[in-house]
C-alpha cells in the first residue's frame, strides 16, 4: 500500500474526474459513462482512508452537483455515503485481489447510483429500468486502469 500521499495528485484526478463528468460523449454512449468522481472518492478513501474521508467526498459531491445542475446536495449525499462504506470496508479491500476490488467498485456505486436515481424519482424524473446501474458497471470495467494510473503517479510525484 501507499505510505506517502501526493496531494497535488489528488487536486489533479479530483480535477480530472470533474470534467471528464462533464466532458463531450456520444448521446447514445451517455448512460455507459462511468462515475468519474465516484471512481476518485473511491480510490482516494481507500488508498488514504486517515486523510480522505466522507468530508472531501461530500464537497466533491456538491462540485458535481453545481456542474451537473442537479439538485444541491443529492450527489454529495451519495459521494458521503460511498466513502463511509469504503471507510467502514478498507481493512478488507486491501486483501482483496483486483477482481473482487472491481466488484466491490460495482456495488459501492451502484449504491451511489441508486441513491441518486430514488431521488430523482422522487422529484419526478422518468427513468424506468436499470439502466442506471451501467455507470456503475463499466466504473468496475475501468478501476484496474484508474487504480494503476494513480497508483504510479503517486509514487513518482510523493
Amino acid at each position: 500500500m501507499l505510505s506517502v500521499i501526493s496531494y497535488p495528485v489528488f487536486a489533479v484526478s479530483a480535477l480530472v474526474a470533474l470534467v471528464l463528468s462533464i466532458s463531450l460523449f456520444p448521446a447514445d454512449w451517455l448512460i455507459l459513462r462511468p462515475e468519474w468522481v465516484g471512481l476518485i472518492v473511491f480510490y482516494w478513501t481507500f488508498r488514504a482512508p486517515n486523510r480522505f474521508g466522507v468530508l472531501v467526498a461530500w464537497v466533491l459531491g456538491l462540485l458535481l452537483d453545481v456542474l451537473e445542475s442537479s439538485t444541491l446536495g443529492i450527489n454529495a449525499f451519495s459521494m458521503a455515503l460511498v466513502a463511509f462504506l469504503v471507510l467502514t470496508t478498507h481493512q478488507r479491500l486491501r486483501m482483496f485481489p483486483l477482481p473482487q476490488q472491481c466488484l466491490m467498485v460495482f456495488l459501492l456505486l451502484g449504491i451511489n447510483q441508486m441513491c441518486v436515481h430514488f431521488a430523482n424519482q422522487l422529484l419526478g424524473a422518468d427513468n424506468p429500468g436499470f439502466t442506471y446501474l451501467l455507470p456503475a458497471l463499466t466504473s468496475a470495467v475501468v478501476w484496474p486502469v484508474v487504480c494503476a494510473i494513480l497508483d504510479r503517479l503517486n509514487l513518482k510525484l510523493a
